[in-house]
């Protein structure tokens, strides 16, 4: 029997240790910590889309017919005026020479009308001093009136049927300058969807026809990004921006904003999704570049010199003012560290009766003597990593800003202490 008694003894030193350290282990909430500072921040509204000309032209053709010649390869650079292609003319030739033949025809037919309306008018003054001197009758004398108005109609007729075959005769050979397309402006030939022998179609009310080619100024480009509608309306002509091209990586290009969309554009699907085309001109573009390249765009839509800023975890919602069940409850000695602790931050134990309108506002826990209070602020621009702080926070304070799990459910003067770096724990 006495030699189970150490054995005993030691058992009971066992217990009683693992009983206080228990009743003293520290039971404070554990929490990331970080330093209300003052930063420059900027705000940044990011959208990707795609790298295009400014100023492109298609080049489709306005008269239908076989293509017989063609002057340039993708990738060439033209002048303004430069022959690109040829239509074949034959057929437009043909009703060009057909109509000045017309026109020929016509302008005899006038001479010949002409010349019968003036011997109509010698006639008719003839017969009417034969008709003053009773040397002829008064029915003679309407007969050559008669023959001198047909006479001036005729001639009427003969000039109106010759302005309208000289009118056609002007189309006939507007249409035929059509089959010689050449380079409305100077560029390079981005892309060309012909070769020869091929047809080229006009276009119509319904079908644009055959794009032939498409001539690009490549020395001024513009990122064509699509942008969420809760970011478009931060967006403003003029606000600088930075290009990412995704076929140079290592390189960014700065550019502003030159044209903002005001027609949405629409994805599919039962919730569509509405977007707003925004174009951010190129300051510089790189030496080797094609249309279409992917890039992302990010446009600082606000800046900010020296903002009292908190990072973007440590700002969290809470009903206020805050309901008994937000505040944490504490007794002895602790709730009169608390009330010490947190007397300049206006602290309370004591909840705002049920019936008082309440509403959510966004804030933060500021951490004092190991404490955290909830303090409602005034939110400015949001930057990368930080939020700026208009009202409610002053530089050095300190605020919980994570876990988020715990941010979430943390309550008004809760004890807490800061994580160690390394731990992922909550």
């Amino acid at each position: 029997m006495k030699k189970w008694l150490p054995i005993a003894l030691v058992l009971v030193v066992i217990v009683v240790l693992v009983v206080v350290s228990i009743t003293r282990r520290d039971t404070r909430t554990r929490v990331d910590v970080a330093e209300v500072e003052r930063l420059d921040l900027e705000a940044i509204v990011s959208a990707s889309g795609t790298i295009q000309p400014q100023r492109q032209v298609d080049v489709s053709a306005n008269v239908i017919g076989t293509i017989t010649h063609l002057a340039v390869e993708e990738g060439q650079t033209v002048e303004r005026g430069d022959l690109l292609l040829e239509i074949d003319p034959t057929e437009y030739r043909a009703a060009v020479a057909a109509l000045e033949a017309g026109v020929r025809t016509g302008r005899a037919d006038l001479r010949l009308a002409e010349a019968s309306l003036e011997k109509a008018r010698q006639d008719h003054q003839r017969q009417a001093e034969l008709y003053r001197e009773g040397l002829s009758s008064e029915e003679q004398l309407i007969a050559a009136r008669t023959s001198l108005r047909v006479e001036e109609a005729r001639v009427e007729s003969a000039r109106h049927r010759l302005e309208q075959t000289e009118a056609n005769l002007a189309k006939a050979r507007h249409d035929l300058g059509k089959v010689t397309i050449s380079a409305p402006m100077t560029g390079l030939v981005t892309r060309l969807n012909v070769e020869e022998g091929e047809n080229a179609i006009m276009g119509t009310l319904n079908n644009p026809g055959t794009v032939l080619l498409s001539i690009a100024d490549m020395g001024t480009l513009e990122a064509v990004v699509e942008v969420d509608e809760t970011e478009a309306v931060k967006v403003r002509l003029g606000q600088p921006a930075t290009i990412e091209i995704d076929a140079f990586p290592d390189d960014e290009f700065p550019g502003r904003v030159s044209e903002i969309g005001n027609s949405p554009i629409r994805s599919g699907g039962t919730q569509q999704a509405v977007d707003f085309e925004v174009k951010v001109l190129l300051d510089r573009a790189p030496d080797i570049v094609r249309p279409g390249l992917t890039a992302k765009a990010s446009i600082t839509v606000a800046e900010r010199t020296g903002a009292i800023a908190v990072p973007l975890g440590a700002v969290t919602a809470r009903d206020w003012p805050l309901a008994e069940d937000a505040i944490a409850d504490l007794d002895g000695g602790q709730a009169r560290d608390r009330e010490e602790a947190l007397a300049d931050l206006g602290f309370s134990a004591e909840a705002e009766p049920e019936d008082v309108e309440r509403e959510e506002r966004e804030g933060v826990f500021v951490v004092r003597d190991g404490f955290a209070k909830f303090v409602p602020v005034e939110l400015g621009i949001a930057g990368e990593e930080h939020f700026e702080v208009v009202s409610g926070l002053e530089d050095g304070m300190s605020v919980v800003s994570g876990p988020f799990r715990v941010l979430r459910e943390l309550k008004d003067g809760e004890p807490v202490r800061e994580r160690a770096p390394d731990r992922d724990d909550d």
